[in-house]
């Protein structure tokens, strides 16, 4: 239902015109939880406020493919939920997003909701999944 409802196109555009600060780039160490390290590109949209007060936060990935999803969350330290933006990123940048935020679920939850089904980016970079026999 969040995939019908969520203004892609109008965020995409946003994004493109306010850009994006990188503040946690790949490897960087999380500034409270030291032992939280990025496992790619992390911001926030710049001009946009939060549920926290701050940026609409936003993981940037290395394929050019534009705003591709987003993972809903849920911080238990902070009882709060946040949007999270996926943008250019491939299909194994996804997964890794969506494993880092769910990775110890008595700190933090998120629920992925993707623009358009996967299979469409792994066309768009031009591989074929592979049929796996029944």
């Amino acid at each position: 239902m969040l995939r019908k409802h969520f203004r892609w196109q109008a965020w995409e555009q946003w994004i493109r015109a306010a850009g994006l600060t990188i503040d946690r780039p790949l490897l960087a160490a999380h500034p409270v939880w030291k032992e939280i390290v990025y496992p790619m590109n992390y911001g926030f949209v710049n001009g946009t406020t939060a549920s926290d007060g701050e940026g609409v936060d936003i993981f940037v990935g290395t394929e050019p493919l534009g705003l591709v999803g987003l993972i809903v969350t849920y911080d238990v330290r902070k009882g709060d939920r946040e949007v999270k933006l996926l943008y250019d990123c491939a299909p194994g940048e996804i997964y890794t997003a969506q494993g880092f935020l769910n990775f110890d679920q008595t700190r933090m939850a998120g629920f992925l909701v993707l623009r358009q089904p996967m299979h469409t980016l792994w066309d768009a970079l031009g591989v074929r999944a592979t049929e796996v026999p029944p």
